[in-house]
């Protein structure tokens, strides 16, 4: 029952991150601003009247005992603003959530880039976020992302499969896994990461929940990555936080001939830093490279057009055989046999149950 008041203040209408934090400030704690009366609560700077008798007349008790429940059987922390685990960069926008939910450990991602981009990226977006997510993940940087299908989770893989720290903020309660098949991704975050969300537990993954929650992804990073996005993608939402919040703004150039890269190709038009290799983005942060050699270039490999088929697959998340035949244009036969080269050339590796994974 920790945050039973915290809940409990922010179940009430009208009481917004910002109303709540200037309540906070004002009393002191939830539970004594749960105590005042209308008058002591009108007295508030922004706090209008219908705020103030809302927090009087609301009933919060069934649902703030029901979400301390909730967090209690899902072994989900709650970390709240007055705490010391509370990332100082969150804090630093102009409405941060008064606590949120984790999964894992945030310790160790104070020096974080977030990397976003398109859910139905091209393979050449995929690669791209993968590489760079590992070799940022090799120079000791967490890669902050939101778990989404396409870019998000190619760099929350390539940042773990380096054995770096990566951080999934979502846009649905942090009990919920969406996508559906990011489950592997969601247990392994869990134990070698960690998963954010400012919304209650059992929160759906609602369309207007993204937006709001990729003011997050930006605020925990020192900078946004763009891997790939057309005109009017989420990730423009991000980078636009970013910019708001003082923080760089990166951009992967896309080809010229592909709506998928219009956005992001509008952003280096508009000042971003142009990324072609992983030291663009340590330079422009002043972020000194673990090791004293040049970084090692990636590994290329040449692949035919079905393993190109089954890699872009892959790299859009954890694939069971049976799904990669569906999503696929060979057949099972075929499936087999190039998931079976990929193997041996060390690209992909296999997972309990014919489930796949790129390397």
């Amino acid at each position: 029952m920790d945050h039973y008041y915290w809940f409990a203040l922010k179940s009430v209408p009208q009481v917004g991150n910002v109303t709540f934090l200037r309540l906070l400030s004002h009393f002191g704690s939830p539970e004594q601003v749960l105590k005042a009366s209308v008058s002591e609560l009108s007295s508030v700077k922004g706090v209008s009247a219908a705020a103030a008798r809302s927090i009087a007349e609301h009933d919060f008790r069934a649902w703030a005992e029901a979400e301390c429940e909730r967090v209690h059987s899902s072994g989900v922390q709650v970390v709240d603003i007055l705490s010391h685990r509370y990332p100082r960069l969150l804090m630093q926008i102009a409405d941060p959530p008064p606590f949120f939910y984790l999964m894992g450990a945030l310790e160790g991602s104070e020096t974080a880039v977030a990397m976003v981009g398109s859910r139905h990226a091209s393979q050449y977006g995929l690669c791209t976020a993968t590489r760079l997510a590992k070799e940022l993940a090799g120079q000791g940087v967490t890669v902050i992302s939101g778990m989404a299908r396409g870019i998000d989770t190619a760099s929350h893989w390539g940042c773990l499969k380096a054995e770096g720290r990566s951080v999934a903020v979502l846009g649905c309660g942090v009990d919920v896994i969406y996508p559906p098949e990011n489950d592997t991704l969601y247990r392994t975050l869990c134990e070698g990461g960690a998963l954010i969300s400012e919304f209650p537990m059992g929160t759906s993954p609602l369309p207007e929940n993204f937006p709001r929650r990729n003011r997050i992804i930006s605020a925990l990073a020192l900078g946004v990555v763009v891997v790939e996005a057309g005109e009017g993608s989420g990730s423009l939402i991000t980078a636009q936080y970013a910019l708001e919040q003082g923080r760089e703004v990166f951009a992967v150039p896309g080809n010229v001939t592909t709506s998928g890269s219009r956005g992001v190709n509008g952003l280096i038009k508009q000042g971003a830093k142009l990324v072609e290799r992983v030291e663009d983005i340590l330079e422009e942060l002043a972020i000194e490279p673990l090791a004293t050699h040049p970084l090692e270039q990636p590994r290329s490999f040449p692949l035919t057009p079905q393993e190109a088929e089954l890699y872009a697959l892959l790299c859009q998340g954890v694939l069971q055989i049976d799904d990669i035949i569906v999503q696929s244009a060979l057949t099972a036969s075929e499936v087999s046999a190039t998931l079976l080269r990929l193997e041996m050339k060390g690209i992909i590796t296999q997972l309990p149950g014919k489930r796949f994974v790129v390397v």
